[in-house]
């Protein structure tokens, strides 16, 4: 989907405790630091919608299994109209999904118990930036 890249992310082993990279400065997709967040959601329940106007989006799961759904209603877009689905998690699918401004986002708890991610944004977070729907709002099947 155009505005929507995902990048592999480096998982070092060690028996003391594992390492996970997450985002550097030179990585492409950062465009500047203003906030890092945490965010958890239940097994079975869809968190969204949510646009943000400004900000590009750096998404890592860190604990469990989730589903992300992107939806692009953007009318000069390519993939204006179209879904598309991103499963992360740091077992079995480490990398960061890049999400450009103007996209739609929900995300389902696809892990047993309660997943977390991270989200890194360029700004500090401001409520009048993004646009919300609620989860019925935007036709898809969970």
């Amino acid at each position: 989907m155009e505005g929507v890249t995902l990048h592999p992310l480096k998982h070092i082993q060690n028996p003391k405790g594992d390492l996970y990279h997450a985002l550097r400065s030179f990585d492409e997709g950062y465009v500047g630091f203003g906030e890092a967040y945490f965010t958890q959601v239940h097994h079975g329940v869809a968190k969204g919608w949510k646009r943000h106007n400004r900000m590009t989006l750096n998404l890592v799961v860190v604990v469990g299994k989730v589903k992300f759904v992107i939806y692009d209603d953007r009318e000069n877009s390519q993939t204006f109209g179209k879904f598309e689905e991103v499963i992360l998690s740091p077992e079995d699918n480490y990398q960061r999904l890049t999400l450009a401004p103007g996209l739609w986002m929900a995300f389902y708890g696809e892990g047993e118990g309660t997943s977390m991610l991270m989200d890194i944004i360029p700004e500090p977070h401001d409520d009048s930036e993004g646009d919300r729907k609620d989860i019925g709002d935007i036709p898809y099947d969970f």
